[in-house]
């Protein structure tokens, strides 16, 4: 029976069920092997339970082709000097008394790992409370270490992954391959740019760690929010908008002159004809129905940025989120050089995709060296671990002395983990900050 007491603190736990488990090894040593998938050591709450699961799973590997037994379990405690730790021969010896069959062990080993990972959550929020109440601790910092121990809890299961039959795989495979030759199979989130979307075979997948890279004032932010209210407009995708550098207010005046397609100086100096803004609400109702969340904070601490991706994954289950840009995100640990503290920030990102299991797209400048040209993957500004960490590198360049309406911007696509790399190019229609495809002679498709 599991017992909790608040009272006298006594954690979740169920003896009977630990000793059952050790008994139906001791009967059918074949078991071992798929307890060990589910339990650890740790997960038994008594400490001679888990000195016996732990002698028992080193006896097995060690020993693969011996039985482990009453008399094998005591004389290697006797080695180790923990057979007293286990309450000595009497109590190993009453362990097979009621020992289940090895089905009903199963049933027990996830009974165990369930109130493992209670123990653990109460370890969890006691620390919490302390540190709450220390008044010397950072609380940003605190809220933080809360919300990733309960999201590294939350995706605990088994001690290891399953390992599975490439047959059984072969048909989940077929599946998915069926799916996206469909009409509505998912292929990826799409960029709304067909020639992106084609190097990226069909668009942005889940835990895509992206980064777009440029010079200032060739459009970074302009490129990325294009993709933004392209997803938004064109598939209702719920996106996500972290804005370090930009008001939200100001953001959004560029998204609707990008969707209005009216002059964007005359959206900034409030010299807008009728028609104009009329064009305007159409767009502000167009952009309304869609699920756009933006957090403009300047110079956002990391704990600060994965606190605001979490709260939008969890409250508003964004598809993808955008963090412009990374060079403006404060690390936690200020005292070590600054491209090592890119470096971790741009490990943690890449581990929040995976967490959150969504495409997280990061800007990111280019060096100076790249002026006039074509930046390459070494050009990322600040830390090697950008290039080293992203799955997706998109790279802009343009001749900003063009004085035309739409000028030719080059993207080149870097680097693609799971896709082709190579350059596409795009129009950037200077009066509304917005990128689109063009005909050859670049002038806008209709």
């Amino acid at each position: 029976m599991a017992s909790f007491e608040s009272n006298s603190r006594i954690l979740p736990n169920d003896e009977a069920a630990e000793k059952a488990i050790l008994g139906a090894i001791l009967l059918d040593n074949s078991i071992i092997s798929e307890l060990s998938t589910i339990l650890q050591p740790i997960d038994f709450y008594k400490h001679g339970h888990q000195e016996l699961f732990q002698t028992m799973l080193d006896y097995s590997n060690e020993n693969s082709s011996n039985r482990i037994d009453i008399i094998t379990l005591v004389d290697c405690l006797n080695k180790k000097n923990t057979l007293d730790i286990c309450g000595g021969l009497p109590y190993i010896s009453s362990l097979t008394n009621d020992a289940p069959s090895s089905t009903t062990a199963l049933i027990y080993a996830n009974m165990i790992k369930k109130l493992s990972m209670r123990r653990r959550l109460v370890t969890v929020a006691t620390s919490l409370k302390d540190d709450a109440f220390d008044l010397t601790q950072d609380i940003a910092t605190t809220i933080d270490k809360g919300e990733s121990s309960l999201s590294s809890l939350a995706s605990q299961g088994n001690v290891a992954g399953e390992y599975y039959s490439a047959t059984k795989l072969l048909i989940e495979t077929i599946n998915n391959i069926e799916k996206r030759t469909s009409e509505d199979g998912f292929t990826g989130y799409s960029t709304g740019f067909n020639d992106l979307d084609k190097r990226l075979s069909g668009g942005f997948k889940e835990q895509d760690y992206v980064i777009i890279g440029a010079r200032p004032s060739i459009g970074k932010t302009a490129f990325a929010l294009t993709i933004a209210i392209n997803m938004l407009i064109m598939h209702s995708y719920r996106v996500g908008f972290l804005s370090l550098e930009m008001k939200a207010t100001d953001l959004l005046e560029r998204a609707l002159t990008g969707i209005s397609r009216v002059d964007f100086s005359h959206i900034r100096n409030g010299l807008l004809t009728e028609n104009e803004l009329s064009l305007i609400f159409d767009a502000c109702d167009n952009l309304a129905k869609q699920k756009f969340f933006i957090q403009d904070t300047p110079n956002m601490q990391l704990n600060d940025i994965r606190s605001q991706a979490r709260k939008m994954k969890r409250e508003d289950d964004i598809q993808i989120l955008f963090v412009d840009y990374i060079g403006l995100i404060q690390n936690t640990d200020n005292s070590v050089p600054r491209h090592e503290q890119i470096a971790n920030i741009s490990r943690t990102l890449k581990q929040l995709t995976r967490e959150l299991n969504i495409p997280i797209v990061v800007l990111s400048q280019v060096g100076r060296q790249t002026d006039g040209q074509l930046p390459r993957l070494s050009d990322l500004r600040e830390s090697g671990s950008i290039e080293q960490d992203a799955d997706i590198v998109i790279l802009l360049h343009r001749n900003n002395a063009e004085d035309t309406p739409i000028q030719k911007t080059e993207v080149l696509v870097a680097k693609n983990r799971n896709g082709e790399t190579g350059k596409i190019e795009l129009g950037f229609h200077r009066k509304i900050v917005r990128f689109e495809e063009v005909s050859p002679d670049f002038s806008p498709k209709s």
